[in-house]
């Protein structure tokens, strides 16, 4: 429950001197029926009702009630502006978590002064039982609703302690763990205020409450069998670690980084910059491939070279192949480049060259790349090797002369 900045004492005052007046008439009847005294004269009367309001009360009684509610009004107006100062000095110095305690602490403190005052006030006020049973019952809701109010802005101190400490660690899990971690503080107060709103207004014990909510809790369990399959898929994603957050996958054809993953689903940024959600129930049983995870980036290509080339210069080729790559940028000593001469295609002569490069760093390994194919390019023109491109050759055969016929 959110108390806004335009709630001011009336707020509380009107709701409750309605709900006392609506008890008046027939209290004030039965207690002048038990006392047996008879109706008073009209003047007598009139000086009753100037010492004397609804249900027995005189009229300091709601002096008092609205002296309360005005202290916890204003008692409530300054711990929010000093709590919101303290949040601003935090955050000025540095200290993101003070700020965020005292900002969440702001949130609930004026509903819980006013709501505290509002109770002192009552105990003033001589009530009916009903009255006064309807009267606590509401305040016991809304008190509950305030702490929950609290407690829900306290789950951000949480998240920020638990990213700071996330920070700190090279793995990423446990950066995927704080948004599950929110998830499921944010959930569990939820569901315990419902518990006790629940109490409170049934009047029942706690177990029979949770009972209660076992029986609904089945039903809804049938209801909702994707979603627990998909919290019992994000507990196999989680224990497997088949990727990081920020990892590049490729799933059902969808490449991209990891940006978060639920305890529903996880999200996937496609390198079009299309965001993909994919349900964890699935996830968790399709082949996944994790690129982020290579040790390094393979190249594979061929070079063909026209057919007229002699032996010499295909020899030539292989060298000159053989230095750019000798001793490359990001090579692993166990993974040398490899250069042969595979096979004789349809319009070239085909040299196959692979070679690794460390680490993965994709725009790196592009940069790399075009150094390599300048350097071909220009090595290869220097020496009068020519690249191939499919080609076709007709040779014409003039047609036999007609034999003479014979003499």
């Amino acid at each position: 429950m959110r108390i806004r900045r335009s709630v001011t004492p009336w707020t509380i005052m009107v709701p409750v001197w309605l709900l006392t007046s609506s008890w008046a008439p027939a209290a004030a009847e039965n207690e002048a029926t038990a006392a047996g005294h008879q109706p008073p004269s009209q003047a007598s009367s009139v000086a009753t009702e100037v010492t004397q309001l609804y249900l027995g009360n005189e009229a300091w009684r709601f002096g008092a009630l609205f002296l309360a509610i005005l202290a916890g009004w204003i008692a409530g107006r300054v711990a929010r502006a000093v709590l919101h100062g303290l949040a601003k000095r935090s955050q000025r110095r540095g200290r993101q978590t003070t700020a965020a305690v005292c900002d969440a602490l702001r949130r609930g403190v004026a509903a819980l002064c006013l709501l505290t005052s509002v109770y002192v006030g009552t105990r003033f006020l001589s009530l009916s039982p009903q009255v006064q049973q309807i009267v606590g019952t509401t305040l016991a809701v809304l008190f509950s609703l305030a702490v929950a109010w609290m407690a829900y802005s306290l789950v951000d101190v949480v998240e920020i302690v638990l990213t700071r400490f996330a920070s700190r660690t090279p793995s990423k899990l446990d950066d995927m763990l704080v948004p599950m971690v929110r998830a499921s503080l944010r959930v569990t107060v939820v569901v315990l205020t419902i518990v006790q709103v629940a109490t409170i207004l049934s009047q029942k014990p706690l177990t029979s409450v949770i009972a209660g909510l076992g029986v609904g809790g089945l039903a809804i369990g049938l209801a909702a069998q994707d979603m627990i399959k998909n919290f019992f898929g994000s507990m196999m994603i989680f224990s497997d670690r088949p990727f990081e957050l920020g990892d590049r996958i490729v799933v059902d054809g969808f490449d991209g980084p990891v940006e978060s993953v639920g305890f529903r689903s996880t999200r996937i940024r496609t390198l079009d910059g299309h965001l993909v959600t994919i349900p964890n129930g699935e996830l968790a049983n399709k082949a996944i491939c994790n690129i982020s995870k290579r040790p390094n980036i393979k190249r594979s290509f061929n070079i063909g070279i026209t057919y007229d080339t002699p032996p010499e210069k295909v020899d030539q080729a292989i060298e000159i192949l053989y230095e750019i790559l000798d001793d490359h940028q990001g090579m692993a000593p166990e993974l040398p480049p490899r250069i042969y001469f595979t096979r004789f295609d349809d319009s070239a002569l085909v040299i196959n060259v692979i070679y690794w490069y460390h680490p993965a760093d994709y725009w790196s390994y592009c940069r790399f790349n075009q150094e390599v194919n300048m350097e071909i390019l220009r090595r290869f023109n220097a020496e009068g090797i020519e690249f191939a491109f499919p080609t076709q050759t007709l040779h014409l055969v003039p047609p036999a002369e007609s034999e003479s016929p014979a003499a």
